[in-house]
């Protein structure tokens, strides 16, 4: 079995940085796409955000509201995904979650492909002086 297994959250200023870190473990072969989501705590009812992914080649993607300020970046060797959060603003409160995307891993005597896609158990970030 694969897990995902994210650290990095806390409180941070406004304008204050933070980045939040995301491994996947297990016997993996591959991953197509890893990235962040968020869902905000006051209201867990909503549906979790696209914040930012990644692909196996390095394209990214960004959700409008945190482009120019966050970046996403990926160890393929180490299985690993990175949100760097710059500028931090009282909106970016959430409980931030990590995900991936077709996922291959070896289920002895072969590999496997997960049809679900795997998440974090999620780490909360909190924005405020």
């Amino acid at each position: 079995q694969v897990q995902l297994v994210e650290s990095g959250g806390g409180l941070v200023q406004p304008g204050g940085s933070l980045r939040l870190s995301c491994e996947a473990v297990g016997n993996i072969f591959s991953i197509h796409a890893m990235g962040w989501y968020r869902q905000t705590p006051d209201n867990p009812g909503n549906q979790r955000a696209l914040v930012a992914s990644i692909d196996s080649g390095g394209a990214a993607k960004y959700a409008n509201a945190v482009k120019g300020r966050f970046t996403i970046s990926r160890d393929n060797a180490k299985n690993m995904v990175y949100l760097q959060m710059n500028s931090v603003r009282p909106e970016d409160t959430a409980v931030y979650y990590c995900n991936a995307e077709r996922v291959v891993y070896w289920n002895g005597p072969s590999y496997e492909r997960d049809p679900l896609d795997k998440w974090g158990q999620g780490t909360l970030v909190t924005v405020s002086s």
